[in-house]
């Protein structure tokens, strides 16, 4: 942004005859204060519930930073992790949890979910993903759509997600802002948001624009798709340059979204599945000057993991969705594993489902058994990072949440053995210190409103 504005006013001073010398000598005036993008007009209101200390003890600890520890204890205290080690005293008060023949891990994180805006039960009216007006719909917030009553997130809850990013869906080059969530139940969605977290912002390349735009004004091709792109960055260049000036002019809410993108105050998350196109995302984002936190979808990933790797951008991955349409034709079961070798990958597991993000840990599971299978062997505590540090550093989060290191939320799983199983189960999902899910306690077991009066026959929700 201070690149801009130092650009539109060496620009003035040519334009007037100014040598630098003469500019150099004049009275410095003051800094002109940036454009405030992200001013947030629907601000979180979360607040964690308050809880008592929480001691799990002699559990298999996975760090989720690489780090594995046996027989570990995990302290959390005033809503945060306080201490993990072996050996650790619990304070007075203290909740004592038995972690023997268990494993612990930091809360699952899903960065690609459509919870809430696409709801249950699936019907039209809960249909509100995807502003199909315009290729490009930047001015559009997701969490403007979101329907906290989603049964969803409870069944989420039940697989250990504690934290989610809601974005529009992909049928637009620019499908609007994402938001970030804590799995919490909520009247309205400025309850669950993540505090301080950033927003995303949702871009798509390939079939799904040529696909809804093609008949209706374009863009029909590929090459349409990056001149949409292009102009629209140059639009948002452009009002960048104008809002940080003497005259400003009118606001716009989607030239605002795409300005805060190149000035790195929005986290990009581009769907993408062909190698040759996430090339074309990482020119894009150089022409642009905005960097790609992730690349989603990505089946073809595999065969330009170096440069993703090279660039700090993380891929998120199913572990083995394809051919359902042309450009995931071509993906591999080892898509995940290979994106996770080089140094400083970014490999992350993603839903992209309502179904799939229940059981994000299986996801992750049948991606090591791949590996495994290609004589490529990964460690649990090197894939819990699929599910927690990589996204939660996609996210712009990481310092927050995503791991058991002292002084970060208190989102953590306790489960029934390795997470990595078919039979592996969440007993207990604690979210800011606070037990949120307990799966022997229906009373720690949130319902929606759309489940209320609806009982089986051992008289707990569907």
């Amino acid at each position: 942004m201070l690149r801009l504005l130092s650009l539109a006013l060496g620009a003035a001073a040519l334009a007037l005859g100014a040598s630098p010398a003469v500019m150099a000598k004049k009275k410095a005036a003051p800094p002109a204060e940036p454009p405030a993008w992200t001013t947030d007009a629907y601000a979180s209101t979360y607040r964690p519930v308050a809880s008592a200390p929480v001691l799990i003890s002699g559990a298999t600890v996975l760090i989720g930073n690489g780090e594995r520890l046996d027989g570990a204890d995990v302290l959390l205290q005033e809503g945060r992790i306080a201490a993990v080690g072996v050996g650790l005293t619990a304070p007075a008060g203290a909740l004592r949890v038995d972690g023997s023949g268990k494993w612990v891990t930091p809360g699952i994180i899903d960065n690609h979910s459509h919870l809430g805006v696409y709801s249950s039960p699936g019907t039209e009216s809960h249909a509100d993903g995807n502003e199909m007006v315009n290729p490009v719909t930047a001015q559009v917030w997701a969490e403007h759509s979101v329907w906290p009553q989603d049964p969803g997130f409870a069944a989420a809850l039940a697989g250990g997600v504690t934290t989610l990013q809601l974005l529009p869906g992909s049928a637009n080059l620019v499908g609007g802002r994402g938001v970030t969530l804590k799995n919490v139940p909520s009247v309205d969605v400025q309850g669950m948001k993540f505090p301080g977290a950033p927003y995303g912002l949702k871009m798509a390349c390939g079939e799904n624009p040529k696909r809804v735009y093609g008949q209706r004004g374009g863009p029909m091709t590929r090459m349409g798709n990056v001149a949409g792109y292009r102009a629209a960055f140059i639009e948002a260049q452009e009002y960048a340059k104008r809002r940080a000036g003497a005259d400003p002019g009118k606001r716009d809410l989607k030239l605002d979204t795409l300005a805060a993108a190149m000035a790195g105050e929005i986290q990009v998350h581009i769907h993408c599945y062909r190698a040759d196109e996430i090339a074309l995302m990482l020119d894009l984002a150089r022409e642009f000057e905005f960097r790609i936190a992730s690349i989603h979808h990505g089946v073809e990933a595999y065969k330009i993991a170096d440069r993703l790797a090279g660039q700090g951008v993380c891929a998120s991955l199913w572990a083995d969705w394809w051919g359902f349409k042309m450009e995931a034709f071509d993906g591999i079961q080892e898509n995940l594993v290979m994106v996770d070798r080089p140094p400083n990958s970014c490999a992350i597991v993603h839903s992209d489902s309502p179904e799939g993000i229940q059981r994000l840990n299986q996801e992750a599971a049948k991606a090591m058994a791949a590996g495994r299978r290609a004589g490529i062997e990964v460690a649990p505590e090197r894939a819990i990072r699929w599910l927690t540090q990589n996204p939660a550093r996609s996210l712009g989060i990481l310092d927050q949440t995503g791991t058991l290191e002292a002084g970060k939320m208190g989102d953590v799983v306790l489960w029934n053995g390795t997470p990595f199983s078919s039979y592996a189960l969440a007993e207990k999902v604690w979210i800011d210190g606070a037990l949120m899910y307990d799966r022997k306690d229906p009373a720690r077991q949130p319902v929606s409103d759309f489940h209320l009066g609806q009982t089986d026959s051992q008289g707990g929700t569907p």
